[in-house]
């Protein structure tokens, strides 16, 4: 889970680590009883810092669908639910802060080793293996998918004969290689700190490209390759200026909905709880903050979901106010349907691609952590098995984006299994069972809270997934359909 956690692992054999976790693995504080100083590393990183890597931790191409999901619920319903799930989010890292700092231990899966023994490890290895590859996969999706658009902008090329460079599939498999793959080969989760604050600036620029391009498009809008044909000669950039057909107002289809239920609701609430989780990053960052305490930890949480709010739901109003009913579940292929030559949505394309690649090597820790944790328990940190688990994940995520029907399932499917586990389940019920009964019976209001919490999640997965399955089985989900 993040390098920091392979770190304690690089000095001292597992068996050793083990054995810490079964027992107290921080000493008081001379001047402080009551507060833990850990023992597994020391960190170093600001507290600014570790906002930045936590708000790249949570920001990623879950922004892309937002728009689309406000169209299937409205902008009331949206908004409940958008608050819903980031106070949700907050409670649950105040669960896994509290569970770490009563036995020092700032693993997720060794959390889960202290809760339930190897089974809760397990449970947890493979929640987080299956969540961060998911997000891997939607983030290489979108370079599949936007890059061959961004070099076919740039050569000006209305039609493809089958370049090699314009094959999304080549230039994933060549991102993956000469971009995320040396920087997933780095020791240190530290060093992806300025990375992290570049990802994050991007995603503004998105963001302010998004509010602009409200004012801009007019709403309703015809498709680029339309207006082309009713020309009846190849347009241009400077022949057709933006694409846009304008028609008079007034047009239902430009009137948004507060509320607006429909089947493909059921994909909204997985795809903002995707969108927020940052679970297994938490404690690896927490590790290698400098004097890291609880508070400290949350008022870091606390900023890092209260910025991706704010920024998930501009990007959501916007995007949603400018397509209202068109808008489709890849925000930037809306766009690039008014005007595949806008100099304003090349520059984001790139902006976006740029923050997606630099996410993936954040989200890889973590597995690699989990799949060391699971097969390769009794053993130090080595170089070769470190780069070879690289490369095999990033083989599978390829092969997996290579051949994934569209980005609505990826979102769906891994948000309605793993996410409700690392944000609701797992965090309540290792609470449950760490924090002591001499602190807080089984009965006090704190245990009884996150009991409901866990019901909740538990709730929350089976509703998710009943509803994707009936959605795909009706023939109408575009799970099916693909863009």
């Amino acid at each position: 889970m993040g390098v920091i956690c392979v770190l304690s692992t690089d000095r001292t054999p597992a068996n050793a680590e083990v054995n810490q976790a079964e027992s107290s693995e921080f000493m008081p504080n001379a001047d402080d009883k009551k507060t833990p100083r850990f023992t597994d590393f020391e960190g170093k990183t600001s507290f600014g810092m570790s906002v930045f890597n936590l708000g790249n931790a949570i920001m990623g191409s879950g922004i892309l669908g937002l728009a689309y999901a406000m169209a299937n619920t409205g902008i009331v319903l949206f908004i409940i639910l958008l608050t819903a799930v980031a106070g949700l989010s907050l409670y649950s890292i105040h669960l896994l802060l509290k569970s770490s700092g009563v036995v020092g231990i700032r693993a997720y899966e060794q959390l889960g080793f202290r809760a339930f023994g190897t089974p809760g490890k397990m449970a947890a290895g493979i929640a987080i293996t299956l969540q961060n590859i998911g997000a891997m996969s939607s983030y290489l999706y979108i370079v599949k998918y936007e890059f061959p658009l961004v070099i076919q902008a740039f050569l000006k090329v209305d039609n493809p004969s089958g370049e090699w460079y314009l094959n999304g599939n080549y230039l994933v498999v060549i991102v993956s290689c000469s971009v995320i793959l040396p920087l997933a080969l780095m020791k240190q989760l530290g060093y992806l700190g300025y990375t992290s604050g570049f990802s994050l600036s991007c995603m503004v620029f998105f963001l302010i490209a998004v509010i602009y391009k409200k004012f801009q498009v007019k709403c309703p809008f015809d498709d680029y390759a339309h207006n082309r044909t009713v020309l009846g000669f190849n347009t241009s950039v400077e022949a057709d200026p933006g694409g846009v057909k304008i028609t008079p107002e007034g047009d239902p289809a430009c009137t948004p909905h507060l509320f607006n239920l429909n089947s493909q609701a059921a994909y909204t609430v997985p795809i903002l709880a995707f969108a927020f989780v940052c679970h297994p990053e938490v404690l690896p960052i927490y590790t290698e903050l400098r004097n890291p305490t609880k508070t400290k930890m949350q008022h870091i949480s606390n900023i890092s979901i209260g910025v991706m709010y704010i920024m998930y739901l501009l990007a959501a109003l916007f995007g949603y106010l400018t397509f209202i009913d068109k808008v489709e579940a890849e925000l930037l292929h809306t766009y690039s349907r008014i005007d595949p030559y806008d100099t304003l949505i090349l520059c984001v394309r790139l902006a976006v691609l740029t923050a997606v690649t630099l996410t993936v090597p954040i989200v890889l820790f973590p597995v690699r952590r989990a799949i060391q944790q699971l097969f390769f328990p009794n053993k130090t940190f080595w170089w070769p098995r470190h780069i070879a688990i690289a490369v095999t994940l990033l083989t599978l995520i390829n092969l997996l984006v290579i051949f994934a029907p569209n980005i609505l399932g990826i979102f769906g499917v891994i948000g309605a299994t793993s996410a409700p586990c690392l944000i609701f389940i797992f965090p309540a019920v290792f609470y449950i069972r760490i924090v002591p009964e001499e602190e807080e019976p089984m009965r006090s209001a704190p245990k009884i809270l996150a009991a409901c919490f866990a019901f909740l999640g538990v709730l929350f997965m089976v509703m998710s997934i009943s509803f994707i399955i009936i959605d795909w089985t009706s023939g109408t989900s575009k799970g099916s359909s693909g863009h």
